[in-house]
């Protein structure tokens, strides 16, 4: 990581914080807003615009799971650290994920057709080579989904409705999103890939909202999100899949970091030996640069050393052609 000159700033202020070369030049410039916040709600390092709003999409489903911890709902009903890593999780569809789901919905006497989150084709591989179609139960949101049916169910609202803006359960959501991330109430909203309400904030309240799971205060909300976050790092491959950023980063740190993805470029990260949380999002919502950031942010943190082979897997990944010869690589710059 090397100083950045100012001529790769755009109008809007955000920097260039990863780039892509081939042969001799730089092919792909990527700009963005990163921020890094202790318990205190104390911002520790920021760069680019950390104050404009943003979707954070799959990157909080730990935020939209308090209500089902907190409620009791989750104690009530039994459920184990694979069933909240998979509340929190944004899966591959392997089997490891639809079995689990499938018996936590018949559990409560439900099936795929109780989820809202509509269909998707599997992005596991052996799945895909079985030419296994496309279902709800594949969904890489049907655990948060699940998670939402179990808290609808114990707090005695309608089941089929648990997605609209309106329902007791979004509300739910929305009132903790507000409170983690101090952002406006009620917050804006624009509808995820799953269908559920993506409540909005800042890369700032996002970043002090994972830093409360890093080192959260000790009381039921707490104790909430320390159960929570447990589970996503004690089940890495459940909440992502085998081979995919979010569980291999875990996976290399020991367990020291937490981080989750969402679509379009969003990271967040908990670190709580640190007692700190991150937030980033990629302007252009390349997920390859949103990869690289978060693996970079783990070495900044001291969490992960630059020479880990998921450190260079990821943010200095080699561009390879069909013949597998390197002609470029990826590079991240947080600017001094």
């Amino acid at each position: 990581m090397v100083p950045r000159s100012e001529k790769e700033k755009l109008k809007h202020g955000n920097p260039v914080l990863v780039t892509t070369t081939r042969g001799p030049i730089i092919e792909n410039r990527h700009t963005g807003a990163l921020a890094i916040a202790d318990s205190h709600g104390k911002i520790r390092d920021a760069w680019g615009d950390i104050e404009r709003p943003i979707l954070p999409r799959s990157s909080v489903k730990m935020i939209q799971a308090l209500p089902l911890m907190e409620s009791g709902a989750a104690d009530a009903m039994g459920l184990t650290d694979e069933h909240l890593a998979l509340a929190c999780a944004s899966h591959e569809g392997a089997s490891a994920h639809t079995t689990r789901v499938t018996a936590w919905l018949a559990s409560m006497g439900l099936d795929e057709t109780a989820l809202l989150c509509g269909p998707q084709p599997p992005r596991d591989r052996a799945m895909k080579t079985a030419g296994i179609p496309a279902s709800r139960i594949l969904n890489n949101c049907s655990g948060k989904h699940t998670g939402f049916l179990a808290y609808s169910r114990h707090i005695g609202a309608s089941q089929d409705a648990y997605l609209d803006p309106s329902a007791q359960v979004q509300r739910d959501i929305a009132q903790v999103f507000v409170e983690t991330t101090h952002c406006d109430a009620p917050p804006g909203y624009g509808i995820d890939g799953c269908s559920a309400p993506n409540f909005i904030a800042s890369v700032a309240g996002v970043a002090r909202a994972m830093a409360r799971f890093a080192a959260p205060a000790q009381d039921a909300r707490g104790a909430a999100m320390i159960r929570l976050r447990d589970a996503m790092r004690a089940h890495p491959v459940l909440m992502s899949g085998e081979g995919r950023a979010c569980a291999a980063l875990i996976e290399a740190s020991d367990g020291r970091a937490v981080v989750k993805t969402g679509a379009d470029g969003v990271f967040t990260g908990i670190v709580p030996e640190k007692g700190v949380g991150f937030c980033l999002k990629i302007d252009d919502g390349n997920t390859a640069a949103a990869e690289a950031l978060c693996a970079a942010v783990l070495v900044h943190l001291d969490v992960l050393d630059d020479a880990h082979p998921a450190v260079e897997r990821y943010a200095g990944t080699p561009i390879r052609n069909f013949n597998g010869e390197v002609c470029g690589e990826r590079r991240v710059t947080l600017p001094a």
